[in-house]
């Protein structure tokens, strides 16, 4: 009696979980437990017209200070729009007839080609020098990267105006530290030397402007950048006995070709649009040689006070710099797809 009563004893798990009768078993969540608020509860997303107010500000001031200004200048473009007609406040309408006048323009296209290729060398110039100061960077000790970082954010947060300024000073014909450096250095021709005498040689002083400004914002990304790339890779590739360009284009560029391809991206459309630069250096000279696409839309609408082409020349502009971005937009998407 003792012995049979072991055996079924035996017989059934120990650990076996007790159900209670009439109650089902309750099946853990495949998503976990939902956030709960600080008091217990289960928190909800906002809904109703709660997201729509929240963002309804930020919107609105988009519209009011990007899409309406935008809006009313192609209606601009539209229209024939000169002094006269700007003083009687008429505002006759033209057609295509700027977009019309401009595509059979050489001038124009002579700026368009002079927009792309000042925008190529400086894109160029930014990244490579950007990337390799990055690279600098990751490298120094803890001090000479801090002082280095500290020069870099100061040339980054210099006004443009002022920045232009002292490059003018640099540059100038009687005064000028370069022409000092030249005579210096033994060159003859350089006594009272004009730098800005031809269009060519005022973008090559614009180039040396806009690529010093904008260095710091490569170089310090690309720093951040290399800090997420892990030791072990660099390990691996000194014990494989790759040199120093085989480690950055098999570890470093593969691991940071999103930063490389959203920079770029960035400093296209930033370069493409560089006014203030350019016209502030010699206001498009000399003999409007040193133009470029918004340079050419401002003298057109403020000194030759075509404001109708000049709206057209900014459309464009717009059009142009839509139908090369796409192309990046594309590349852009599909490293996302890869990934």
């Amino acid at each position: 009696m003792t012995v049979h009563s072991q055996g079924a004893m035996t017989d059934a798990p120990q650990d076996a979980p007790q159900k209670s009768a009439g109650r089902p078993e309750k099946s853990a969540s495949p998503t976990g437990p939902g956030p709960k608020s600080p008091r217990g509860g289960r928190k909800s997303l906002p809904s109703g017209w709660l997201p729509y107010l929240l963002v309804g500000p930020a919107v609105l001031a988009l519209a009011t200070l990007l899409l309406y200004p935008l809006i009313k200048n192609v209606i601009l473009s539209f229209q024939d729009i000169n002094k006269i007609e700007f003083i009687q406040r008429k505002y006759p309408f033209a057609g295509f007839s700027n977009y019309t006048e401009l595509i059979g323009d050489a001038d124009f296209w002579t700026v368009v080609v002079r927009s792309f290729a000042f925008t190529a060398a400086n894109v160029v110039l930014i990244m490579v020098l950007g990337s390799l100061i990055g690279i600098l960077l990751n490298r120094l000790g803890k001090k000479m990267r801090l002082v280095l970082s500290m020069a870099l954010v100061m040339a980054w947060a210099m006004p443009i105006v002022a920045s232009v300024q002292v490059f003018k000073w640099l540059f100038d014909e009687q005064f000028g530290v370069m022409n000092w450096v030249m005579r210096t250095a033994g060159f003859a021709g350089y006594e009272q030397h004009n730098w800005m005498q031809t269009g060519l040689s005022t973008l090559t002083i614009v180039t040396v402007l806009v690529v010093w400004g904008s260095i710091p914002f490569v170089a310090l990304n690309m720093y951040a950048g290399l800090t997420t790339v892990g030791a072990e890779l660099y390990e691996a590739a000194r014990m494989d006995g790759a040199n120093g360009w085989q480690t950055f284009w098999k570890i470093v560029f593969p691991n940071l070709k999103p930063f490389f391809l959203i920079t770029t991206f960035l400093e296209v459309i930033w370069v493409f649009k560089a006014f203030t630069q350019v016209y502030a250096m010699n206001k498009g000279g000399p003999d409007r040689g040193s133009e470029i696409l918004p340079v050419f839309a401002y003298v057109e609408g403020q000194s030759q006070a075509h404001y109708g082409l000049a709206a057209a020349i900014s459309v464009l502009t717009i059009l142009i710099l839509v139908v090369v971005m796409s192309f990046y937009f594309r590349l852009i998407l599909k490293q996302e797809e890869e990934q």
